[in-house]
């Protein structure tokens, strides 16, 4: 491969943010380009510390222009809908880019569009960025939020939408429980506290449109909602299916050395794409220690060397956010809640932000 390899970075996910620094060390003079459609990337660990109060939106973003110059990248800001492999070429609202490698890290989106009103009256948590536009432009005329989505996401977001706002927030969920992937005395827990907070919770329930300030069930009830938050639904960009090898749900398909399926130079990481041989449910912790392996795998395809495979790890330690300075921690089945607990999510956090840049 030439000397000054063109490395196309589509998407600024959390892979590609730890993977930079290192492809540009390692390869001081490729070209490096970083596209995304918003020059700022939110972190979703802090989200819900933003939700609740305790940060200010900008604390738990990143910039891209001062990431892209300190590391001698080009940010374009725009959207890819299309790639082609055969020819490097990813097809931009700015326009055809060539490139030698790529690598895609988009995440996923909410993708509630099937349910009527969704799209002019609801956000879906992903991407990050925007929804976390739309909460603080909510929160300058407060009122009811409905979440829909009982998962641990749904579930974090109501606990801090609670903090904030008071006991004006319903959760919906169109399964029998909340946080069906916890073990039975977290999800206990969370139930408790959501009780306490004054949430509401409907499960078995369905949506089945959004109104401007209402949201109403497939069983008639009708309820109060200025904002209508989907955190449940989440579709990879579906331009991936229609250009790489992907699995049935539309994530692209990779090796263990995190190459797309018989496209030898292109890579797929984060949410967006699927380890073959050890999938894994989608966890920021996840991109974030793919990072390091992408970026030397780059390099690697770069100078005509061997990749090296990225073994992910079985289990990892989740953290649960419960609305104020408090979280639950959940590793093997055992937990601990507390202060202490968000205090030291919070220490992580931030190193996370100091040491990727903002």
């Amino acid at each position: 491969m030439q000397d000054a390899p063109r490395i196309l970075l589509i998407g600024a996910g959390h892979a590609h943010l730890v993977a930079l620094p290192d492809i540009r060390r390692r390869l001081p003079d490729a070209q490096i380009t970083l596209i995304d459609p918003s020059p700022f990337a939110a972190y979703s660990g802090m989200l819900p510390g933003v939700v609740a109060g305790h940060y200010e939106p900008d604390q738990a973003r990143f910039d891209l222009s001062w990431i892209a110059q300190r590391n001698g990248a080009r940010l374009v800001t725009g959207k890819v809908d299309g790639i082609d492999p055969k020819l490097r070429q990813a097809t931009t609202t700015a326009g055809r880019m060539g490139f030698d490698i790529a690598s895609v890290d988009i995440g996923i989106q909410g993708d509630l569009r099937q349910i009527p009103g969704f799209v002019e009256h609801g956000v879906a948590v992903k991407p990050l960025s925007r929804f976390a536009e739309r909460w603080t432009q909510f929160l300058e005329n407060p009122g009811p939020v409905t979440i829909i989505g009982g998962g641990v996401a749904g579930v974090e977001l109501a606990l801090a939408a609670a903090h904030c706002i008071g006991p004006h927030v319903t959760l919906i969920e169109k399964g029998p429980r909340v946080v069906p992937e916890l073990p039975s005395a977290p999800r206990r827990l969370l139930l408790e506290l959501l009780a306490e907070r004054g949430v509401t919770v409907h499960i078995k329930s369905t949506v089945a449109c959004i109104l401007p300030e209402d949201v109403i069930l497939a069983d008639r009830t009708r309820i109060a909602s200025d904002l209508t938050i989907a955190a449940a639904g989440g579709q990879p960009a579906p331009w991936l299916a229609r250009c790489l090898p992907c699995d049935a749900q539309g994530h692209a398909t990779v090796g263990p050395d995190l190459q797309v399926t018989d496209c030898p130079g292109i890579f797929a990481v984060g949410d967006c794409a699927v380890i073959l041989d050890a999938p894994r449910p989608k966890a920021g912790v996840h991109a974030v220690r793919q990072g390091p392996v992408l970026a030397r795998n780059i390099v690697a395809v770069a100078q005509g060397k061997a990749t090296v495979p990225h073994k992910p790890q079985k289990h990892h330690l989740k953290i649960v956010s419960l609305g104020g300075k408090s979280g639950l921690a959940i590793w093997r089945g055992a937990h601990v809640a507390g202060p202490w607990v968000w205090r030291w999510k919070d220490r992580i956090d931030r190193r996370f932000m100091a040491r990727t840049g903002r």
